[in-house]
């Protein structure tokens, strides 16, 4: 069956991720249309077209374990000159995605990664374009803001295409507008805004 390039995000709902998307293309990415706004949990990664099912009932199994948690974004951010990226900044919700990514690469589950650079949830704006393009978009979205609550994260794959397509959503076991706990700081595995377990 071969290997197929999978990737694991939370998506940036109506109408925040079409303006984005919108502003992304109209900076000159051409990888605009191709890529879904979202906030990464697993970037591109490699895996057997076998191995699909399985990585859908792990995602399934995290996200039962879940329970909605607040997102919200403001101003922009920026990996240059390390990585030609800029960024809206995630600002409320941080905490919360970095404890599911972490699930999601687990070494127990199918989807082991290794990152090349320390997990930072962002929403990329611009990528890999000129310069004055890159400072375009720093500077024209450093007031955008945007809030709403997470009770999802999907499962995409990149076609032959470059196009980014989902194959399966995962609702939070919690969802249905439950309350979520306000983050208390740190990194672990309790995090009360987002497990839903006390």
């Amino acid at each position: 069956m071969g290997t197929v390039t999978l990737g694991v995000s939370i998506a940036v709902p109506e109408p925040f991720g079409t303006l984005l998307q919108q502003r992304r293309a109209g900076f000159g990415d051409p990888a605009a249309h191709g890529i879904p706004t979202h906030v990464t949990l697993l970037p591109p990664t490699e895996a057997k077209a076998a191995d699909v099912p399985a990585a859908e009932a792990y995602l399934a199994r995290i996200a039962a374990d879940c329970r909605p948690f607040p997102m919200r974004l403001c101003g922009t951010g920026t990996f240059r000159p390390l990585s030609p990226v800029v960024y809206v900044r995630v600002v409320e919700g941080a905490s919360s995605c970095a404890w599911l990514q972490k699930r999601v690469r687990d070494a127990s589950g199918p989807l082991t990664r290794e990152l090349q650079f320390p997990y930072h949830p962002h929403v990329t704006v611009a990528h890999a374009i000129d310069e004055a393009a890159m400072d375009r978009a720093y500077e024209e979205l450093a007031e955008y803001e945007a809030a709403w609550t997470c009770s999802s994260f999907a499962l995409y794959e990149q076609g032959g295409d470059r196009v980014w397509r989902k194959i399966n959503e995962f609702p939070f076991g919690a969802g249905g507008g439950a309350p979520a706990l306000p983050a208390q700081g740190g990194l672990c595995a309790d995090e009360p805004s987002l497990h839903g377990r006390t």
